[in-house]
This record gives structure tokens, sequence and C-alpha cells, in this order.
């Protein structure tokens, strides 16, 4: 049986002696789109930096196609990231690379492809997000769902195994946040691959995830479909699903009564 595309076993990390991450064991299955939601600092984005390897664990393992990440050196890490397509916060385009140029850069980094199939692969990624006519163009001069989309892409341009979206919705109007929410569903199943999506968008990533990962106090404290999570009695899940202000996680910080810190009788 070939290995899961990722897989956390007892992953423990953190700073110093703070713990972001707690005992999390997780295998992601082949072909699936995996939400990780949480509040802000549960650790989502953290998880994404160790399965890439930016990072490693106090403890547990982070496997990667079979692969203990942690031990792999530069060049071993070097060949995983090739598997690898990622979409970071805000898309994070060359500001100084035109639309054509940002596609092209994994193609022209990583193989030894002749530049009339680079040009060629690029014009189909392109038209794939819809922006085949505007590849002249500057990162300046698209909106922020075009470049987005342009980021997209770009994340697909190698045909990796693995994508990780890390917030691909964030700041974008209802129009792009839907397609690129389909986007990921369709390039997922059409390149057979499995993704990862950090996000707190629930309606959109319920729409097209086939599970969802909800982290807390830097554990796993939910794990399902998206039919199972919203059915949870879980207050947690019930809290963080509906919006609500008041739940496990608390408006108010302790402190002190108010009017002990305003030095007023009480």
């Amino acid at each position: 049986m070939n290995p899961p595309p990722v897989s956390l076993e007892g992953l423990q990390f953190g700073y110093g002696e703070r713990l972001l991450l707690r005992g999390i064991d997780l295998q992601v299955r082949q072909g699936e789109v995996l939400a990780l939601m949480g509040g802000s600092g549960s650790g989502k984005t953290t998880l994404l930096r160790l399965i890439g390897g930016q990072v490693k664990p106090v403890a547990g393992r982070v496997c990667v196609q079979g692969e203990d990440v942690a031990t792999l050196g530069r060049s071993g890490l070097f060949r995983l990231r090739r598997g690898m397509g990622v979409l970071f916060q805000q898309g994070a385009l060359f500001t100084d690379l035109s639309v054509f140029d940002n596609v092209a850069f994994p193609l022209r980094e990583h193989t030894h492809l002749p530049e009339s199939m680079i040009r060629d692969l690029v014009l189909l990624k392109l038209e794939a997000v819809g922006l085949r006519g505007s590849a002249a163009l500057m990162p300046a001069e698209v909106s922020g769902g075009m470049a987005r989309r342009v980021a997209l892409a770009r994340a697909i341009a190698l045909d990796p195994p693995l994508l990780m979206f890390d917030e691909p919705f964030a700041g974008l109007d209802p129009i792009s946040l839907g397609t690129i929410a389909q986007l990921i569903r369709s390039f997922n199943d059409a390149l057979g691959a499995t993704s990862i999506v950090v996000t707190h968008d629930v309606p959109e990533t319920f729409s097209i995830a086939d599970r969802i990962c909800l982290l807390a106090d830097g554990r796993i404290v939910a794990l399902g479909t998206p039919a199972e999570l919203r059915a949870s009695s879980d207050p947690l899940v019930i809290q963080f699903l509906g919006g609500r202000r008041e739940g496990p996680v608390r408006f108010h910080q302790p402190a002190p009564a108010l009017a002990q810190d305003l030095g007023l009788p009480s």
C-alpha cells in the first residue's frame, strides 16, 4: 500500500516552553480536500510550515509520501518541495514579474523544458483560471481576485501531487471567493492531487471540502465531513461554526473585577 500523502504522528511544536501544537495525529487521504480550521493562533499555518519543512517539530513526525520531513537534508527538501504547490496568503506574486512570468517561474526554476514548451504550459494554466488574456499584465494591474487566480495557476504549474492553500479566500469579494473555492476543488480532482486548505471561511469551505479538521488549544478537537461537523453537539464546534461570541472560547479574558482595576468601591 502507498503511504498517505501526509501523516502527522504525535506532532508537537512550540517556541521555548510554549507549545503551539500538542500531540497532533492526522492522516491526510489521497485525493481529498482537507480543510484546517480554527481560531487565530490555533496553529493552522504552522502545520503547513511543518509539512513544507520550514520548521521542525519538537516531538513526533511529519511524513510526506512516507518520508520523514525533519530528517531530510537540503537536497531532499528541495526534491520533496517540487511535489508541493503552495498558494500563500494574499497570493505573494513577484511584483516585478508579469502574470505570465509569475506562472512560468516554477517551470523555469525546476525543469529544463524549452521555452516554447514553457510558453504553452503557462498559457494552458492561465486559460484554466480564466486569465490567458491577462498574461502580459503586471501584478499591480490586476484585481485582488485576479491576483489570487494567478497565484493558483503558479501553484499548479508543475502539476504537483500535494497542494497547500494558506487563507486562499482572505479579502476576496463573494464572486472571487466562490471562484477560487471551485477552482481549488476542480484542480484537485483534475490533477488527482491532495489538497490542504487553511481557512476561516465556513460556507465556501464546507461546499468543497471532503473533511474538516478543527484545531483549538493546539489540539484536534473535531475531525469529520462537513455534515458530521454540522451535526456535532460539541459546544466548541457549535460556537465556531455559528460564529458565536460566547462559548468555550471566551470573549472576556480572565481579569480582576473592573471596579477593582479602576480603583472604585466594589
